[in-house]
């Protein structure tokens, strides 16, 4: 039921992209305490601009049924960004995460909701 949906500005090789997957999803699972056999990950490249630049930069949204707090906002926004600069070399100062909490009666799985 977690999800995080990353673009970033960088072009990504095949490899790039698989090389982030499963560190972001054990980083996902852990810091929001849910298996990871729900957790999702998606990544993909968009055209941003950020601070007037269009220097390497990057955009997580994080969408969770429960787990979800500021404490837990914070390590997860600390070790994202550190993986981002990383792998790829994007300055946390260059990354936005959002964080939202979604009802289980809002949230579709295996042909119908958690709720």
């Amino acid at each position: 039921m977690p999800l995080l949906i990353l673009q970033t500005s960088m072009r990504l090789s095949n490899q790039e992209r698989h090389n982030l997957l499963a560190p972001l999803s054990q980083i996902v699972s852990e810091c929001i305490g849910k298996p990871e056999r729900y957790v999702m990950i998606a990544v993909s490249e968009a055209t941003m601009l950020m601070a007037g630049a269009e220097t390497p930069s990057a955009h997580a949204e994080i969408r969770s049924i429960g787990g979800l707090n500021g404490a837990v906002n914070r390590k997860l926004s600390e070790r994202i960004c550190a993986l981002l600069n990383d792998q790829l070399g994007i300055s946390p100062d260059r990354v936005y995460l959002g964080f939202s909490e979604v009802s289980a009666e809002n949230w579709g799985w295996d042909s119908g909701t958690f709720g």
